[in-house]
């Protein structure tokens, strides 16, 4: 075993030196294609704040901050192009922004983030409009969609919402009880009683991979670590998503962001079992040049890898329970 290795338990290890090269590798990757405005994103999703938040939060995730670290210059850019793109009404979103409220909870849990870790008052300000902003357009359902008008839902969007509001109030911010307990009521009404797995809406949609484990991410952001609907989604995700393999097509890395992290709250069998499969995938996934690579842009895909395989480092307050 090399000495970089982490072991956590008899036989079981986080953190292998495959592991960490990949991540130093992505890192580098991810710094050098940094726009000149700070942002990250790709010919489908130009100057995206979601990517750029994500981007910055893999850096968060090796122990980077504005102005300390290596990449503490990368993330400082970073969170300079997120807050230029915050407007007054609280949306976050640069002009090219598809489907805005993706970007906006990917937004509102970097700040959370770095708020938590630096107090500035800068982000404070700005995540103080975002959190309001989600709070004013959740859906009567209980959910939350691609735009800031309360009409309809969808649990991939609604995720995005409850893990900024989790964030924000790991930071000391107060989100209204109210809230949270609507989104969970809509996301237990999204599981389908057949399986255990989550639909894509109320009445649309049957069960996918990646979905459920948005959805079991959404119950454990918003507190809820026990119950049926926990145990049966975890269930539907160990019959269904081992093994997953189809490249960066689909919703694989999107998947594999929130699936980790459900499997780490759970903790446990679910951790020991899910996370070597998954970490080493992932290596094997990377490009030479140390991206991965996603129809939804490598950037997007990269960050994304790099969050899981960070996520036993335990540095960012949103993978703990």
């Amino acid at each position: 075993m090399a000495q970089d290795d982490m072991t956590v338990g008899p036989g079981f290890t986080e953190i292998t030196a495959d592991a960490r090269e990949a991540v130093e590798r992505g890192l580098a990757y991810l710094a050098s294609v940094q726009s000149d405005d700070g942002s990250w994103g790709g010919d489908r999703y130009p100057r995206n704040v979601g990517i750029t938040s994500l981007a910055c939060m893999a850096f968060l995730a090796d122990g980077h901050l504005p102005g300390r670290g290596r990449y503490g210059r990368q993330v400082e850019r970073g969170l300079e192009f997120v807050l230029a793109n915050a407007s007054e009404s609280g949306l976050i979103a640069a002009d090219t922004s598809h489907g805005p409220m993706y970007g906006h909870g990917f937004a509102t849990l970097f700040l959370g983030e770095i708020y938590g870790q630096t107090q500035d008052p800068r982000v404070r300000d700005v995540l103080l409009k975002a959190v309001r902003l989600i709070v004013n357009t959740q859906n009567d359902e209980g959910g939350w969609r691609y735009h800031p008008i309360p009409l309809d839902a969808d649990v991939s969007v609604t995720i995005t919402q409850v893990h900024g509001l989790r964030s924000a109030r790991n930071a000391g911010l107060h989100v209204p009880r109210e809230t949270i307990d609507r989104a969970i009521a809509y996301v237990k009404a999204c599981q389908n009683p057949s399986d255990g797995g989550f639909r894509y809406m109320l009445n649309a949609g049957g069960s996918a991979f990646p979905r459920s484990a948005a959805g079991v991410a959404t119950l454990y952001y918003a507190g809820v670590y026990e119950g049926e609907a926990i145990e049966r989604g975890l269930d539907y995700m160990q019959r269904t998503g081992r093994g997953l393999s189809h490249g960066g097509g689909g919703h694989f890395y999107y998947g594999q962001y929130y699936a980790a992290q459900a499997m780490f709250l759970a903790g446990g069998d679910h951790w020991r079992q899910w996370y070597p499969e998954a970490r080493d995938q992932l290596v094997r996934n990377q490009n030479n040049d140390g991206r991965w690579a996603s129809n939804h842009g490598d950037a997007y895909a990269t960050a994304m890898s790099l969050l899981v395989l960070q996520i036993p480092n335990r540095l960012l307050p949103i993978f703990q329970r």
